[in-house]
């Protein structure tokens, strides 16, 4: 039995409403991405009998291209026409740090009108957490140098309002990007207001020093949704060898939740998450420690 054709208020057909359509009655935005690429280094000791210090690190570039000039940045770039977020994200971050093959999920989307001093722009933002190991990072042809930047996070100041049916929480937070002598700070102004059941949260940036555009602001959201995801899924385990002890990741959650663990209550939580290996650890100087590894039939990413 065949249908009649479902035709709109001036009697097209859908086929006959596309070939009329014109594509270029609305002003179109861009469309970028930019990829926040996290991992936890060792900072190099002096005396071999130390346990090695971590810290959490951020992948940058330093633009070789106007607008903001010499300035560091987030790996990026504008998408194609004729090609996914997810394609343009990896075919970006490749080109312009040679790193490939890694998992990434999408963070957010920025809107703001004025963010981009060429023109209107939208940006959707990419996280992954990577163990660094097994990357060769290289600056591409679009950026004059790429590096990973030692991150401090820290909440300068915080205030809560209550309110009728809700309440309106404000904190200053300062970030700190650092790699040698280069040293990039700012502040963002995070205000969190919950009415009932409605929550919005708004981001200004107060200071910025060195950085490009509006990254910083993706930086504190990047590293407030990380603290929370370390909490509930095994993302984590992306940072890690596929050999670790558990004091290492142990240490690898501090340093991302910025604060210590009872290790009782650690070893707890992540039980069903490793596996004891017949290996141990061979570092001179040290006491041996059992290695586990990753279960990947427990994967909650």
């Amino acid at each position: 039995m065949s249908r009649e054709p479902v035709t709109d208020r001036k009697g097209l057909t859908e086929e006959q409403f596309l070939q009329g359509y014109d594509a270029g009655m609305y002003e179109r935005p861009s469309v970028t991405v930019d990829m926040l690429i996290f991992t936890v280094m060792e900072r190099e000791q002096d005396n071999y009998r130390k346990l090695p210090e971590k810290s959490l690190q951020l992948l940058l570039i330093q633009r070789g291209e106007h607008p903001f000039l010499g300035q560091w940045a987030l790996p990026g770039g504008f998408v194609s026409v004729d090609e996914s977020l997810e394609d343009a994200a990896r075919r970006e971050l490749y080109s312009e740090t040679n790193i490939d093959n890694v998992y990434m999920e999408q963070l957010f989307t920025w809107g703001e009108v004025g963010r981009d001093p060429r023109m209107r722009v939208i940006s959707s933002s990419y996280m992954a957490l990577v163990d660094r190991t097994a990357l060769h990072v290289q600056a591409g042809d679009d950026a004059a140098d790429a590096d990973w930047f030692e991150v401090g996070y820290e909440v300068l100041e915080s205030s809560r309002k209550e309110l009728a049916g809700g309440y309106v929480q404000e904190e200053r937070i300062r970030l700190t990007l650092h790699k040698e002598e280069i040293a990039l700070t700012g502040v963002v102004s995070r205000t969190e207001t919950v009415q009932g059941h409605v929550r919005r949260v708004q981001r200004e940036i107060a200071e910025n020093n060195g950085f490009a555009f509006d990254h910083l602001k993706m930086i504190q959201y990047a590293i407030e949704r990380l603290r929370g995801k370390v909490e509930y899924t095994d993302i984590i385990f992306n940072l890690m060898p596929p050999l670790f002890t558990l004091s290492e990741l142990q240490r690898v959650y501090e340093i991302i939740l910025g604060r210590e663990l009872l290790a009782p209550a650690f070893r707890r939580k992540i039980a069903d998450s490793v596996a004891e290996t017949a290996e141990y650890t061979k570092d001179a100087g040290h006491r041996p420690s059992k290695l586990y590894r990753y279960r990947v039939d427990r994967d909650s990413n």
